[in-house]
């Protein structure tokens, strides 16, 4: 029985994040990913040298709504995770799944030429093996 290799470029999905500025408050977050229909912000880098960041709306219901904190006084950058652990996109999703567990992650950004071209998480790596009703593991 042949494996089928799957990488993670082929298991991402690239309509799951938006791009914003860690100078943005909350407030202009939330309506940013509401506006794209997205559940993560990726935070741009402020130079070449820099790091992305990452905000995801579970870090808004943790970080500033559990706290009672405003969304309109508090900026992206205060809450973004950074840096961010990212995947190759020619990456193995077994090998990607393995990176998730050591780490405690769910999700993560997909590089490509240093630059972020999807998203991938445990659902999505899931999903990939499954062709012709089949499972490929």
């Amino acid at each position: 029985m042949s494996q089928i290799t799957v990488q993670v470029k082929d298991a991402m999905a690239t309509d799951c994040y938006q791009f914003a500025d860690g100078m943005l408050t909350v407030l202009e977050g939330i309506k940013l990913a509401q506006q794209h229909k997205v559940k993560a912000l990726i935070i741009n880098k402020r130079n070449e040298n820099d790091e992305y960041g990452m905000v995801m709306l579970a870090d808004i219901a943790k970080q500033v709504i559990a706290k009672n904190r405003s969304p309109e006084r508090v900026n992206l950058y205060e809450i973004m995770a950074k840096p961010i652990l990212t995947v190759p996109s020619n990456m193995e999703v077994r090998y990607c799944a393995r990176l998730f567990e050591r780490f405690g992650i769910h999700t993560a950004p997909v590089m490509d030429n240093h630059k972020i071209i999807g998203m991938v998480d445990y659902t999505d790596m899931v999903l990939s093996h499954v062709t012709d009703e089949k499972i490929s593991l």
